[in-house]
């Protein structure tokens, strides 16, 4: 399970990014990691140069093509802008709803499970650590008193989420890589840090097509 972070672990840290960081010569890539390498490389030198190149912006819409906006049990929701990927969405039973299809909160909990999975997978290629076996499991516990108005004292969101995290290596991996592998996930990993640590989210109201009525 991912820990809390330890801020009097800066220097290991930087260490660790340090190696991190130290990717392979410029030769023709055999495999997946390698590539990412080489990628990953001429972008961060990029980056060090022209810093503003480095703000990227991710995002999901709501669509309408299989439930209409009067429907209160389900939507449908793109994930990513271009892809063309939408999933439905449903109501949680304990909500009233059907409990047919994930429910925001399960979407909220897949986000954390894939961007954990991804970046022990993008740091272990960056450090050519073979990996047999992964698989990362998010649970979030509500008390759904508070979005249903039942009590003023019971905050509306999860109250705590926790990852467990199934990691196997190759036999030849140094003992304690694992750990170095987990704790340079941690820290690199977007989406929990964005949760640990919060983010201001503004919501806005599109009036324009009212207007035009």
């Amino acid at each position: 399970m991912l820990r809390n972070e330890n801020p009097k672990c800066t220097y290991a840290k930087c260490q660790l990014e340090r190696q991190v960081m130290t990717f392979a010569p410029a030769i023709e890539p055999s495999s997946p990691g390698e590539l990412m390498n080489q990628r990953r490389g001429a972008l961060i030198r990029t980056y060090r140069k022209q810093p503003g190149r480095a703000m990227i912006q991710d995002g999901a819409r709501t669509v309408q093509t299989r439930y209409a906006p009067s429907d209160p049990l389900h939507s449908e929701v793109e994930i990513g802008l271009g892809y063309g990927v939408k999933t439905a969405v449903g109501v949680h039973r304990g909500l009233g709803g059907l409990h047919d299809f994930p429910n925001p909160g399960d979407i909220l909990c897949s986000a954390l499970a894939a961007c954990a999975d991804s970046t022990i997978r993008q740091i272990a290629g960056q450090l050519h650590v073979e990996v047999r076996a992964l698989e990362v499991s998010v649970a979030g516990d509500i008390d759904l008193r508070g979005t249903l108005c039942v009590s003023s004292e019971v905050p509306v969101g999860f109250q705590q989420m926790s990852v467990s995290v199934r990691l196997e290596l190759g036999p030849d991996t140094p003992p304690r890589m694992k750990e170095k592998l987990l704790a340079a996930s941690e820290h690199c990993c977007v989406v929990l840090r964005t949760l640990r640590q919060g983010v201001p989210v503004t919501i806005e109201l599109d009036t324009a097509s009212d207007q035009q009525v």
